[in-house]
């Protein structure tokens, strides 16, 4: 007889100003939250000594755990998308998604990768594409290997190719099987909808208990500190655009400013609920960001461009493999490769349980075979196309203006990257696109481009911002999909005050440094959720509906009330 609770009721307070909530992991996230932020402050230059020394440690002793774990997940997912388990349905065999393809596809987007692949879509490419080891390492390890030192053509394909690795299917797949796991266990198996749920088929009722809180914790801790940090550093580009567009100073008053609307904003967006704020801001998103690539393709180079698309989309799929496998030896390439795939691939585990759980809230009703196909190709495919229509858009001015690519009077673009203006990197591509159109001069157009590139800044965000907000409440919860309304206002606005505290003390780095090094714990535990799901399905590969006794074929315990 298990000595844990067994019915959400039994989790959560039923009266108080926890009401609805788990009353201890409720204190000891805001606890957990507060110790950090103030230990951050007190002292911003040892904290981030210590979390950048931890970081160095990670990237330059556990390279290889990093491209394995993620090299791992990725063929996991091909085998269960054409596994005999593909047409298991997450939720019962009646349930008929929730949201249309198209909503679907649109918060995919919106919390994967959205204000992501506009900060960095003209900066990356154009880092990987340069070749003057401005940072102490080289640009494009990937590029050099191949003999490819000199920046043409062949150089801006690897630069592509590269870009396209750090965006595409090995990172996705760690969201893929977060969010099947976390949808087969919360809907299929009817477990809390919380990242423990994916653990029961290892430790039973265990989850319930404090290695169950623990691991729920350690998602809210990436989930706070991720949203809270990208937020803080995210307003700085959006300060600039406001600096192209009207001359307003980009300064801490602006930016403190910028996230106090932002915020405010996405707490009610979260308020609202899934189906209403989040689905119809994600979903304007994308048609607004349609505009915006459509205006790249149309006055950029077009045929240029699609060419470079379709080459470097190949050599990404033919270098797949030995990509993923490849772990730097030599130094400059062991720093370079810590500076970019591995601090990439920590940032995207360390997002893993809130993406992956809003994932799994948005896919109901859907078979894991179309689940893994939508959540793996559909983003991935248009984050390539996005990435090269901006990145190949700055790549071309720079082979195009006078002198060649990096010349002194020419496109700018090179020499902003290597400034480390990365905000200003989009606009200055933007800019040039006014001058240097195949249209001639439609200067007319940087303005209306910029303000729509700022304000799609904003409205990315805020689609991140709150569904990491709605996530959070649920994991308090204990898996209610429907948190009380009252804690999505106190978790809103307390990642906007996190992220304001953490810039006026400038230790917004140091914090994100620390949500990266955070990946560690947190890649261990989405290891036993892939062994948990896997276990699972191969212990009950019909995941046939329950008996009357609440005990599935694989042993799963499951309340009454957590069954109706």
């Amino acid at each position: 007889m298990s000595s844990y609770p067994e019915t959400r009721s039994e989790l959560v307070a039923k009266s108080g100003i926890f009401n609805g909530l788990h009353t201890g992991m409720s204190l000891a996230a805001k606890g957990m939250v507060a110790a950090f932020v103030v230990f951050t402050i007190l002292n911003v230059d040892y904290a981030g000594k210590l979390y950048s020394a931890v970081r160095s440690w990670i990237e330059s002793g556990l390279s290889w755990y990093y491209m394995s774990t993620l090299t791992i997940m990725l063929i996991v997912c091909f085998y269960l998308m054409f596994s005999r388990h593909g047409n298991i349905k997450l939720g019962a065999d009646d349930s008929r998604p929730e949201f249309s393809n198209f909503s679907w596809f649109s918060m995919l987007f919106s919390a994967g990768v959205g204000i992501g692949i506009l900060f960095f879509g003209v900066a990356e490419p154009v880092f990987y594409f340069d070749n003057s080891g401005a940072f102490g390492y080289p640009n494009n390890p990937h590029a050099d290997l191949h003999g490819h030192m000199e920046m043409t053509m062949q150089r801006a394909v690897d630069a592509m190719r590269v870009t396209f690795f750090h965006w595409g299917l090995h990172p996705w797949a760690v969201y893929v099987l977060v969010g099947l796991a976390l949808a087969y266990f919360g809907f299929r198996k009817r477990l809390p909808l919380t990242l423990r749920s994916a653990l029961y088929p290892i430790i039973g009722d265990k989850i319930y208990g404090p290695a169950g809180h623990a691991v729920d914790l350690l998602a809210v801790f990436g989930t706070v500190f991720g949203v809270a940090t990208s937020l803080g550093l995210g307003v700085q580009q959006m300060a600039t655009g406001l600096n192209v567009l009207f001359g307003i100073d980009p300064g801490v008053v602006t930016q403190l400013i910028l996230i106090a609307v932002i915020s405010l904003i996405a707490t009610l967006s979260a308020v609202s609920g899934v189906g209403n704020g989040i689905r119809i801001i994600s979903e304007w998103n994308i048609w607004l960001s349609i505009v915006l690539l459509a205006a790249f393709v149309a006055f950029g180079p077009f045929k240029w461009l699609m060419s470079l698309f379709i080459t470097s989309f190949g050599d990404y799929l033919w270098n797949l493999v030995p990509m993923g496998f490849w772990t730097a030896m030599e130094s400059g390439n062991v720093k370079w490769q810590g500076g970019w795939t591995i601090f990439y691939w920590g940032w995207w585990l360390s997002w893993a349980p809130f993406v992956g759980m809003f994932i799994a809230r948005i896919s109901r009703g859907r078979t894991i075979r179309e689940f893994m196909v939508g959540v793996m190709f559909v983003p991935t495919t248009i984050a390539f196309f996005w990435l090269c229509m901006f990145g190949g858009n700055a790549i071309w001015q720079e082979f195009n203006s006078a002198g060649g690519p990096a010349a002194a009077g020419g496109a700018g673009i090179i020499e902003t990257v290597r400034a480390w203006d990365l905000p200003k990197s989009l606009y200055s591509t933007i800019a040039n696109l006014g001058h240097m159109s195949w249209a001639g001069d439609i200067s007319w157009i940087i303005w209306p481009m910029s303000a729509l590139a700022t304000f799609l800044l904003a409205s990315w965000f805020i689609t991140s911002s709150d569904s990491g907000t709605l996530v959070i409440t649920t994991m308090l919860s204990m898996g209610d999909d429907d948190p009380p309304k009252v804690f999505r206002i106190v978790w809103g606005m307390g990642e906007g005050l996190v992220a304001a505290v953490l810039l006026l003390a400038g230790g917004l780095k140091a914090l994100q440094t620390a949500s990266i090094a955070a990946a560690l714990p947190i890649s261990v535990v989405l290891l036993f959720m892939v062994y948990g799901l896997l276990k699972s399905l191969g212990e009950d590969s019909s995941a046939v509906e329950l008996a009357d006794t609440g005990i599935a074929p694989d042993g799963t315990h499951i309340a009454q009330e957590l069954r109706t």
